[in-house]
């Protein structure tokens, strides 16, 4: 640890000065789509400040996550420094006698049938104390996995809504190690999930500076080969080539809603509106937000609905043969060479205060093939108690903020109708190598 307090110092030093010049008012976060894993997912890029390493790393962004959980091993004495492998992640562990452990596994922990029966029997040489096992679910296979929980330590570039500066901000958080094996199943180059729930131990919840308002704004990109942003803190937030547009004035709100049972977000809905025809939910109908679910889930009844009157409204459109996960496909065509994209209505969520969101085509047709492309939203089943479950491929080009401290959710439709996209800030000066 010896190590870590002059860089510490440092950091702090370099981001005092910075801070004067510069009216910081959030910290941001480059997002990546990937498309190599069994399903879409999402990753943030900050960087990770260790006992013999320092690099940046790339952590699925789950906003229901009870905790942020990583690909790293405990170390209790940094002393001497080669007792953490080289190219491995250190991280401090936390005692099984501490408070946080048994408030971690009483009431804020991944939960399910499948994850095994938590002992204290791990200890580490030398230190004389148990560990804190600790489970955490896969998102990417829904396999339960134990780890350790620790303390860690990362860092991000801040921002004042229009660039990334090298002004560091650190981030000091409970996390958890699992083994290098957890994420084999994980997208390339991605070694954690960072944990923005509602969770007192997920990220949000360590942010008291007076500066860092408890906002969670993001834009999650259409491609691959550009990347989103994901911003935290009060604004304002910024894309190009609208420089002086703050996204902030673009937004309707609606009550961000939580259940006593759950880590995750939800809306109210009261209905989902096709072309001036509804299918009423039944009263108190929330939709959940999830980023680790790529489309969105609707239940059986709902869904065929959707599905029905989607058909009805672009019957004259030519049919293909479904690709799962979905029902609803059609064929492409082309003129002249030249695809011709296909005309079909909104979606309205008709949201409890009188709201609308409304899914345009670039979030509610994905092209699959070349030559087809479906409504991308899934039949939840029957029997799910989530009736509603908005996933990603509806998030894209939407610019959403999470005011948790005002309880309230931002969304814009696509960015893609005002000349612009999740991909367009300006990460120029994002990253460069700099001490923590």
């Amino acid at each position: 640890m010896h190590l870590l307090l002059p860089l510490t110092l440092l950091f702090l030093a370099f981001f005092s000065f910075q801070h004067e010049a510069i009216d910081y008012t959030s910290m941001v976060f480059p997002v990546n789509k990937h498309t190599d894993a069994a399903k879409p997912l999402y990753s943030m890029t900050l960087m990770t400040a260790y006992v013999n390493v320092q690099w940046h790393a790339k952590f699925l962004i789950d906003i229901e996550g009870p905790f942020s959980w990583h690909d790293c091993v405990l170390v209790w004495n940094s002393l001497p420094k080669s007792s953490c492998p080289n190219n491995k992640l250190c991280a401090g562990p936390i005692s099984c006698e501490e408070f946080e452990c048994t408030e971690v596994r009483t009431s804020y922990s991944y939960d399910s049938p499948s994850c095994p029966p938590i002992n204290n029997s791990s200890t580490l040489p030398g230190w004389g104390y148990c560990t804190c096992p600790v489970n955490v679910m896969n998102p990417v296979n829904g396999k339960c996995t134990q780890s350790e929980l620790n303390v860690d330590r990362f860092a991000a570039n801040s921002s004042d809504g229009r660039n990334s500066f090298l002004a560091y901000h650190g981030i000091n958080l409970h996390a958890a190690c699992a083994p290098s094996s957890s994420f084999q199943s994980f997208p390339k180059n991605v070694s954690g999930v960072m944990a923005f729930s509602a969770s007192r131990y997920a990220l949000p919840a360590y942010y008291y500076q007076s500066w860092i308002k408890t906002s969670l704004a993001l834009c999650l990109p259409s491609t691959t080969s550009s990347p989103g942003v994901l911003f935290f803190g009060e604004g304002p937030f910024y894309l190009l080539p609208h420089s002086d547009v703050d996204l902030r004035s673009l937004l309707s709100y609606t009550p961000l809603l939580k259940r006593p049972d759950s880590f995750s977000y939800y809306i109210g809905v009261n209905a989902i509106v096709i072309k001036q025809r509804s299918f009423e939910v039944v009263e108190n109908t929330t939709a959940r937000l999830s980023t680790t679910e790529p489309y969105t889930m609707l239940k059986t009844d709902l869904y065929h609905w959707v599905v029905r009157r989607m058909s009805m409204v672009t019957k004259r459109m030519p049919l293909a043969t479904p690709v799962a996960p979905f029902s609803l496909c059609y064929r492409m065509f082309f003129n002249n060479g030249t695809l011709v994209d296909l005309s079909v209505p909104d979606i309205d969520f008709s949201l409890q205060d009188g709201k609308n969101w409304t899914i345009t085509r670039d979030n509610s047709i994905k092209h699959v093939t070349k030559d087809v492309a479906c409504l991308a939203f899934v039949d939840g089943g029957a029997k799910t108690e989530q009736a509603i479950v908005i996933g990603t491929f509806q998030m894209m080009d939407n610019f959403l903020l999470f005011d948790l401290e005002n309880s309230t959710f931002g969304f814009s439709s696509s960015l893609l109708k005002m000349n612009t996209s999740c991909s367009n800030f300006n990460f120029t000066n994002s990253f460069e190598t700099y001490p923590l």
